[in-house]
């Protein structure tokens, strides 16, 4: 499995012709250019738990990157998606990393259950990410905790994940990696103007570490290169498909999101990583084909991404504007105490959506005047879309058929959890985002529950499979079943929301496996 984090369809299709490495070779596979996540929560931790699990977040129970949780052990009741919130050493700067919030298997766990000599191993970037497509059960699952490539405690170092880390440790330092440094592709010329949003201007030495900055270093293909670095060196350690099991290698590669996040989707930067990747999958595939493993590919994104608002304004759409709180304000809770006769604790949070916990010792009678205060104070906001409660999500079945014509509530409805969602849920209109206030690092964002936030792509690649393109609306969660029946491997019925994609384009059905 290799996710790419905020990785559109719009941007895959955008580049697609121009790809000459890894993403050409999967161009060539089972193509589906609109698959969904069909929910609203387009995080993430939401993104990457439906890639291996097969299983939206309303029932995987990771509705978003944090939540609040009335049986939370922290005073102030916050969970963050990939952490152990019961360990008394987990803090929210250092959580004590683990997927115990996922509340279904993953498929290498379901490999595992199935043959013992199965391994699982999960990489990236991101300690949620690796949670979330490698689950409890995996043989390894490694991280960037902000210094170094770690795994759980108690788990060996092996082979050259030191040499890795000290040579990341290097390019940090000097800001030097010369064999990332490339000229400039000839297709990402157009892309070179010059841009502002907020404070910060854009079009000079892009893509560069400043020595000693951490975050250049995230915000650059380097990171990539190195996350796959690790995934080779895991997968040697581990033989995987080296012996006679099928394993899975999930790798999640992080650096087209902070490059969209610090410099949005449409600048000379996200040409410049997107070339980058390429090369850097051809080689990895490679490295695949030389030790001469049969291997499948999935392909997909935890979800897509919003360019900088200033700039779509430049680019024909005078509808992209910033999300103006104002309205949401400590003023607020005043508002809702003169309408409805009640104060409660309030949390925002700007980023798929604002979600607000009412204090739990609200009387059964004053919640629901409550909420309906609040739910009518916030529509009255020009640019929020729609207000649900609790009680709305209820009465919302979960959404089913084709996920392009799901409603915004259905969309909603995909993404919640009675306990862990909270009880009024704010999505913004279509064009807003939610970062307020740019500033270095953080321009640009994603998590609406809209097509550029939720449409990624979705591709399947083996050697000497027959290739081609199947345009119809597909999701995410059909990456698992897809999977399971090429193998063969038999998942009890119900396990997962999506679907069986048939990768043979004549008259054999890959998804006949299952059933024999």
């Amino acid at each position: 499995m290799v996710a790419v984090d905020q990785l559109s369809s719009d941007l895959f299709a955008q580049f697609r012709d121009d790809f000459t490495g890894g993403l050409a070779r999967l161009a060539q596979g089972a193509v589906f250019p609109s698959a969904y996540q069909g929910q609203a929560a387009t995080e993430t931790c939401p993104g990457h738990s439906t890639l291996l699990t097969g299983v939206r977040p309303a029932r995987n129970g990771i509705v978003g990157n944090n939540w609040v949780e009335a049986s939370s052990p922290r005073e102030d009741k916050a969970v963050y998606c990939a952490e152990d919130t019961t360990d008394p050493a987990s803090t929210r700067r250092k959580p004590v990393v683990s997927a115990r919030h996922l509340l279904v298997p993953t498929l290498g766990e379901w490999l595992k259950q199935a043959d013992e000599d199965s391994r699982n191993v999960a990489v990236s970037l991101k300690d949620r990410a690796a949670m979330m497509l490698g689950g409890t059960a995996t043989d390894a699952a490694w991280w960037w905790d902000g210094e170094a490539f770690v795994t759980h405690a108690g788990r060996p170092a092996v082979r050259d994940i030191d040499t890795i880390n000290a040579a990341i440790a290097r390019t940090i330092a000097t800001g030097d990696n010369p064999v990332l440094d490339r000229s400039t592709p000839g297709f990402c010329a157009r892309f070179d103007r010059s841009f502002t949003a907020g404070p910060v201007e854009f079009g000079a030495n892009p893509l560069a570490v400043r020595p000693g900055n951490e975050g250049d270093w995230r915000r650059s293909p380097r990171s990539d290169r190195a996350t796959l670095a690790v995934a080779l060196d895991q997968l040697d350690a581990n033989r995987l498909g080296q012996r006679d099991a099928t394993d899975v290698l999930a790798v999640s590669l992080s650096a087209t999101d902070y490059v969209g996040h610090a410099y949005g989707t449409n600048g000379l930067e996200m040409c410049l990583q997107l070339a980058a990747l390429d090369d850097m999958l051809g080689d990895f595939f490679g490295e695949l084909d030389d030790r001469g493993i049969d291997y499948v590919v999935a392909f997909s994104a935890d979800h897509g991404g919003q360019d900088a608002p200033e700039r779509l304004v430049e680019m024909a759409d005078p509808g992209a504007a910033r999300f103006d709180p104002s309205l949401i304000s400590d003023d607020l809770e005043l508002e809702v105490r003169s309408r409805a006769g009640i104060t409660f604790d309030r949390r925002l949070v700007y980023n798929y959506a604002s979600e607000f916990v009412l204090d739990p010792g609200l009387s059964t009678a004053d919640r629901p005047r409550t909420i309906e205060a609040l739910k009518a104070i916030l529509l009255e906001h020009p640019q929020i879309e729609a207000v649900f409660s609790e009680a709305d999500m209820l009465a919302t079945p979960a959404p089913d058929g084709n996920p392009q014509d799901w409603t915004v509530r259905q969309r909603a409805r995909a993404s919640w959890r009675k306990g862990r969602s909270g009880d009024v849920t704010i999505l913004l209109k279509r064009g807003v985002s939610a970062v307020s206030i740019p500033g270095e690092g953080y321009i640009a964002t994603h998590g609406s529950p809209w097509d550029y936030d939720r449409r990624v792509p979705l591709a399947f690649w083996r050697k000497g499979m027959d290739g081609f393109e199947q345009p119809v609306p597909v999701e995410t969660v059909d990456i698992a079943p897809t999977l399971a029946a090429l193998i063969g491997l038999d998942v009890p019925e119900g396990s997962f929301d999506g679907r069986c994609l048939d990768l043979d384009p004549g008259e054999g059905n890959t998804c006949g496996a299952v059933s024999e």
